[in-house]
């Protein structure tokens, strides 16, 4: 007569040893990720050198102007740059990474008309970005520009307070995102 527990100690000790080997394979992997030489830290890359960054303040040189912006997205994209990568902030020019740029543009266009009448806006913001690396002394360039829809009903004046806080999650999401992940 066979033993039932016999059969069960097998299976236990086989799902054991496969839970063990998967351990290993994964820890295996992990390890050679990380000594390659670029570090990912919530998704972003740069390299294992780089760990120092410097924030200019981003000017606002658009013909229009929100007095607001300029503030609230250097606040914003300093906060991400902290929070998001393992860099340290600097005030030295020195710095591995210094970034600066401006808001270059910020305009209203028409998204849709119906008879005659505008029915949706667009407010357009743009902002010129520079990347300086100090370790390559190479430096880098990005234009990032981002739409935020409004009703044709109201103007700039009436929502221009309200949106203010999603133009610079946008805007600096999408700064962040071409300095850090390679979009």
């Amino acid at each position: 007569m066979n033993n039932p527990n016999a059969n069960l100690k097998f299976k236990t000790a086989k799902s054991c040893t496969h839970h063990a080997l998967y351990f290993i394979a994964c820890s295996l992997m992990l390890f050679l990720i990380t000594s390659c030489g670029i570090y990912k830290f919530k998704d972003t890359n740069f390299p294992a050198d780089i760990k120092t960054v410097k924030l200019n303040f981003f000017e606002n040189k658009a013909r229009y102007i929100n007095p607001q912006l300029a503030p609230k997205l250097n606040e914003k994209l300093q906060q991400k740059i902290i929070g998001q990568t393992p860099l340290k902030r600097s005030n030295s020019d020195e710095a591995d990474y210094v970034i600066s740029g401006s808001i270059s543009d910020y305009y209203v266009s028409v998204a849709g008309v119906s008879n005659g009448q505008g029915t949706s806006n667009n407010l357009n913001v743009g902002i010129h970005v520079i990347l300086k690396n100090n370790k390559t002394q190479k430096q880098d360039e990005y234009d990032v520009t981002k739409s935020f829809p409004f009703s044709g009903q109201l103007s700039l004046q009436q929502i221009e307070n309200s949106i203010t806080d999603d133009i610079v999650k946008g805007i600096s999401d999408e700064i962040f995102n071409r300095l850090f992940s390679n979009w």
